[in-house]
């Protein structure tokens, strides 16, 4: 039988967060989750914390970008039945959204059982968080940055799909993959990071309400939260969210990435220093 191990209130509260401060950071929410509830209360969060906790992040983006939803939601439909509507970037847009959300689902289904325990590992945290880090540094240094929203491809709305599915890993990044993704195939930083936030929302949105019931079954996986700190925890996300997703946007606009390539590279490096000296179990 499975013991039930419960969420503090002040685990729930740090690790809502954490959540919040880094859902939209090229840097890994989920990893940053994992380290801080180890380090520091002993034990993994687990992913259906993780995946709830998100969809307050992922309201988040979609009060923030309502307009631009809204808009694409309706061309889409109209689009359904109107030749002309179908030759709009817009309408294309919807398509590469909808068409880019399929592959985390489709890995999502097929690999949710490592993705609760295997792939929760620190080592493989700490391994993906510099791995991945590296890779967005040699995307900013080398991808051309010519390519803005009007000049989105169906082929940059695949290529980025399958680079937000890699994120099932934690350390990996969801926004650090398809901003990886956007820059080496050549669109600009701001067309990468608003692309990837909308290119999340499918995705995000069936993932936490798939891992609803999971979240209050008794699991060998993570601590168990209650009902009242889960909606609390999201609630919570969503609000320090919205703040994060408006200074991105701001900064990406006049600086690179790079400050949050070498944070992740040494995080990673901290990750396996704790590991090697015991100080955290994986």
């Amino acid at each position: 039988m499975l013991e039930w191990v419960s969420l503090s209130w002040l685990q729930t509260m740090v690790l809502a967060v954490v959540q919040g401060l880094t859902e939209f950071l090229p840097i890994s929410s989920s990893g940053h989750l994992s380290i801080v509830s180890k380090l520091f209360f002993g034990d993994d969060a687990g992913a259906s914390f993780t995946a709830v906790t998100q969809i307050g992040t992922e309201l988040a983006v979609v009060i923030f970008f309502l307009k631009d939803i809204v808009r694409l939601v309706g061309v889409w439909f109209r689009g359904l039945v109107n030749a002309e509507v179908r030759r709009t970037q817009d309408y294309r847009l919807a398509w590469y959204v909808i068409i880019g959300s399929l592959p985390i689902g489709v890995l999502g289904f097929l690999f949710q059982d490592f993705i609760r325990s295997t792939f929760r590992s620190l080592w493989i945290t700490g391994t993906t968080l510099i791995v991945f880090g590296v890779l967005m540094g040699l995307a900013e240094r080398f991808g051309q940055q010519r390519r803005s929203q009007d000049r989105l491809r169906l082929s940059d709305g695949v290529v980025m799909g399958f680079a937000q599915a890699l994120a099932l890993i934690p350390g990996v990044s969801r926004s650090g993959g398809t901003i990886t993704a956007g820059l080496s195939l050549g669109l600009d930083r701001p067309t990468a990071v608003r692309f990837s936030f909308l290119l999340a929302i499918p995705a995000v949105f069936a993932a936490g309400l798939s891992e609803i019931p999971h979240v209050f079954e008794p699991s060998p996986y993570g601590l168990q939260p209650t009902t009242a700190q889960m909606i609390v925890a999201t609630v919570v996300a969503g609000v320090i969210g919205y703040a994060v997703i408006a200074w991105l946007l701001r900064f990406v606009e006049r600086h690179s990435v790079y400050l949050f390539v070498w944070y992740r590279i040494a995080l990673g490096l901290l990750v396996f220093g704790l590991l090697g000296f015991g100080v955290m179990q994986p």
